[in-house]
């Protein structure tokens, strides 16, 4: 896959997940959070268990104790993500929620610089302005009266960043994209039963009126999206990744006008196009870079 492909790929995941969060938020007219992202997640694990075991057959080694560790560890990162993110939709609304939640694309960069010591292609620091300037215009450029939702949702854009950061990492040096989305999914539902288990409330007309939510979410938001994003990271840098996965906004605060009649303020348009003209400064400027450097040398 080339670089351009995967970032495609990467961008598709991002339009599923920007439907998913006008499911997420009407699923909470019925059922808790904890529960939905447990059940959400069990079924994503049930719908990547059979792709995972093809892929182990066709695998030329065997993963270690040390890869489903790390496996795991990304597992929790989702976790922390996918709760804080849910939690944080009661009391905030998928527009706001799609912009806060793009602040993993400042996030992811500051990360590999702090902890991995990586240094993007330059264009990343303002591609990644750009894009947090975007959808902070899609939000009609006001954060007044933030809300604890706000608050939670930007705790999860952190752990987003994390959790994007371990997959690009763990992906590359396994090359088993389908396992880690397993260990990620079956690892994040354990979690989040363990705790709806003992604190939340469940029942068959529970599950019956949020049906439609959680097997969306659960088979195409997470079992389709969640795949696409590994797949796609083992071809392409994490700080690009975040440029093109935060797009989600873009299609989570249309998506919330069009299907909940959230308004997306005129000002807002200027955001996506912003969003736009970074993801083509990321795909188009290292490009150019790497050839010029080769007409140079040659």
């Amino acid at each position: 896959m080339t670089r351009i492909q995967a970032n495609l790929v990467l961008l598709l995941a991002a339009a599923i997940w920007g439907g998913g969060f006008v499911a997420q938020s009407t699923a909470m007219d019925n059922i808790q959070p904890f529960w939905f992202v447990g059940l959400r997640f069990a079924i994503a694990t049930l719908a990547v268990l059979p792709f995972a075991w093809f892929e182990s057959r066709k695998a030329t080694t065997r993963l270690g104790r040390r890869d489903w560790l790390a496996f795991a560890a990304v597992g929790l990162a989702l976790f922390g993500g996918a709760i804080t993110q849910q939690i944080g939709l009661l009391t905030t609304t998928v527009t706001n929620s799609s912009f806060l939640t793009g602040l993993y694309v400042v996030f992811v960069p500051l990360i590999s610089v702090i902890v991995l010591r990586r240094y993007p292609h330059w264009i990343i620091w303002p591609a990644a302005a750009m894009s947090l300037t975007g959808i902070f215009l899609m939000s009609g450029g006001q954060l007044t009266n933030l809300t604890p939702g706000d608050y939670l949702t930007i705790v999860c854009a952190f752990f987003w960043g994390v959790q994007i950061i371990l997959a690009g990492l763990f992906v590359t040096s396994t090359g088993r994209p389908l396992a880690l989305s397993f260990a990620q999914f079956a690892t994040c539902s354990a979690l989040a039963l363990s705790f709806a288990v003992p604190t939340e409330t469940i029942g068959w007309e529970v599950i019956r009126a949020s049906a439609a939510e959680i097997l969306y979410v659960g088979l195409i938001s997470s079992g389709l999206a969640f795949v696409l994003q590994v797949i796609g990271q083992r071809y392409t840098t994490a700080p690009q990744a975040a440029i093109f996965l935060s797009s989600e906004a873009l299609f989570g605060s249309f998506l919330g006008a069009l299907l909940l009649g959230e308004i997306l303020p005129p000002i807002g348009y200027v955001g996506c196009a912003i969003i736009f003209m970074a993801m083509l400064l990321v795909e188009l400027v290292p490009e150019l870079t790497r050839r010029r450097s080769r007409s140079v040398t040659s």
